[in-house]
């Protein structure tokens, strides 16, 4: 089949290295446009249209994919389907409409729970033991399209998003080749979303990543483990704002109060609603991440100091 991918950040990388080495047709990549990146700010390619760029294949990056512009090119394309993966823009149904096979998108969770921008980070943040991948047909409503496929992903009790991200987009972008194979020789069935089980998975914003140490320890650590690469989880200490790597649970550790620091020789323990937690990396502001000991030892922690 001819195809056009709808795509922008690095996960989607490892689909158009699928689709790039299957038997389609790769005519073009529908990215966000450049964006301002890095200190200087400069204009700077989505992955996914960096990736394209490298191999001389054509780029569209509509500011909204109904402009005009946009959908006569499409149309001039004629892509016979489009694979989408985390493009990044609600797409309208005057696009929906131009290909015959429609938009068949790579969402990472098991449809309907995790509908929206947040699916993986929302998995880990509520404590699911199992996720998964589901490629299904776009449509108007947010990832409520008939499913043509699954596959299910253990979450391991130390993966972070970025963890359980990166292996979700390897092994859903073999199922997304898979359906795109079965649309082709026309074996494809998409079954309708069941009307139990939906659940939603916002965008997770930079308070949504403030540490909450009246939470419970596990609670802590699942936050923790949820914003890491992004937005980055972070609290207060002595004023500043200071970033926090995933943190290891302490059973039948010290009686600390929520947020109270223990400095002790190979570790730096925090209170919260139950059991401490041993810090991991911390980056303050300014600063290269560091072990938390090495953090601590830097500035001279001070017995009865806290994390706010």
């Amino acid at each position: 089949m001819r195809l056009v991918f709808a795509g922008t950040p690095a996960v989607t990388l490892p689909s158009l290295d699928a689709i790039a080495a299957s038997r389609h047709e790769l005519v073009a990549v529908v990215t966000r446009p450049d964006a301002p990146a890095g200190r200087g700010r400069h204009l700077v390619r989505s992955p996914a249209g960096a990736w394209a760029d490298e191999r001389g294949i054509e780029v569209l990056t509509p500011l909204k994919p109904r402009e005009p512009s946009f959908l006569a090119r499409l149309a001039e394309i004629a892509p016979d389907c489009v694979p989408v993966v985390a493009y990044g823009a609600l797409v309208p149904p005057s696009a929906l409409e131009i290909p015959r096979h429609g938009w068949i998108n790579l969402h990472f969770s098991l449809l309907p729970a995790w509908r929206g921008a947040a699916p993986v980070q929302h998995a880990v943040l509520h404590g699911d033991e199992v996720t998964g991948a589901a490629v299904f047909e776009l449509e108007a409503g947010l990832d409520t399209g008939p499913i043509y496929g699954t596959l299910t992903e253990e979450i391991r009790p130390s993966d972070t998003s970025g963890d359980l991200l990166e292996r979700l987009a390897v092994n859903g972008a073999g199922l997304l080749v898979a359906v795109l194979d079965a649309i082709e020789a026309g074996t494809a069935v998409a079954h309708p979303q069941p009307a139990d089980g939906v659940t939603f998975a916002p965008k997770v914003t930079v308070e949504d990543a403030r540490v909450r140490w009246n939470d419970p320890g596990f609670a802590v650590d699942r936050r923790i483990r949820a914003c890491t690469p992004a937005p980055g989880a972070w609290t207060t200490f002595r004023d500043e704002r200071v970033k926090l790597g995933p943190v290891r649970p302490i059973a039948n550790g010290p009686d600390l109060k929520n947020g109270d620091l223990l400095v002790e020789k190979n570790q730096v323990l925090v209170g919260t609603a139950t059991t401490a937690v041993a810090l991991g990396e911390v980056r303050a502001a300014g600063k290269k991440a560091m072990p938390a000991t090495d953090w601590a030892r830097g500035l001279r922690i001070q017995p009865g100091e806290r994390l706010v």
